[in-house]
């Protein structure tokens, strides 16, 4: 059965960092490209960062270029994304999938950044 569990968010004060974490089942994780995405309150979800099925490369939305890395670990099926230097406009529920958005999506997990 097609399964993606995302955990690891929280709320952060600005400037800090989370990393989120993001377990695919009945997908074929190793063959995937992935992506994160996000959304925010009142917003159209949105891919914010996608990585190749063997993460030899990765592309970036600019708003979390130079601050965001994606990375997966095929072995166990797990995809990531290490935020650093969150701001408040990071805040939104974030969901991985395939970089085509191919499968149901998850529960999410919600990033809050405030102080």
């Amino acid at each position: 059965q097609e399964q993606l569990v995302e955990s690891g968010g929280g709320l952060v004060q600005p400037g800090g960092s989370l990393r989120l974490s993001c377990v695919a089942s009945g997908i074929m994780f190793q063959i995937r490209a992935m992506g994160w995405f996000r959304q925010a309150p009142g917003k159209q979800r949105e891919l914010v960062a996608a990585i190749t099925s063997g993460g030899s490369n990765t592309n970036y939305a600019d708003s979390v270029r130079g601050r965001f890395t994606i990375s997966r670990d095929n072995a166990k099926n797990t995809l990531y994304l290490q935020m650093s230097s969150l701001k408040p406009e990071d805040t939104a529920v974030y969901y991985c999938n395939t970089h085509s958005a191919s499968f149901t999506w998850g529960q999410g997990t919600q990033v809050t950044v405030s102080s």
